[in-house]
């Protein structure tokens, strides 16, 4: 049963990563930020990234958060995993 449950968590890390990835690509390709696209993954990933914004500034020019999200949201997951595989 905890295989299902490790199969669940990794689908949704994967997909709160490929959210991620396609919103920051969006903002690369300069879409308008009030597409309704745009703003529906802004309402997904902003809660997520906002708060690390405050610890990590931009470095030249450059928003590391969302590669630091990515990070921490895969290691939340590997932990999670871990946990219900009865490993740690």
């Amino acid at each position: 049963m905890s295989g299902n449950w490790i199969l669940l968590v990794d689908a949704l890390v994967n997909l709160y990563v490929l959210l991620i990835v396609v919103y920051v690509f969006t903002s690369w390709i300069g879409m308008d930020p009030w597409h309704p696209a745009r703003r529906f993954l802004g309402n997904l990933v902003e809660p997520v990234l906002n708060p690390l914004r405050r610890y990590i500034p931009p470095i030249g020019g450059l928003d590391f958060t969302p590669l630091v999200a990515i990070l921490l949201i895969e290691l939340a997951g590997r932990l999670l995993k871990a946990l219900l595989a009865g490993g740690l």
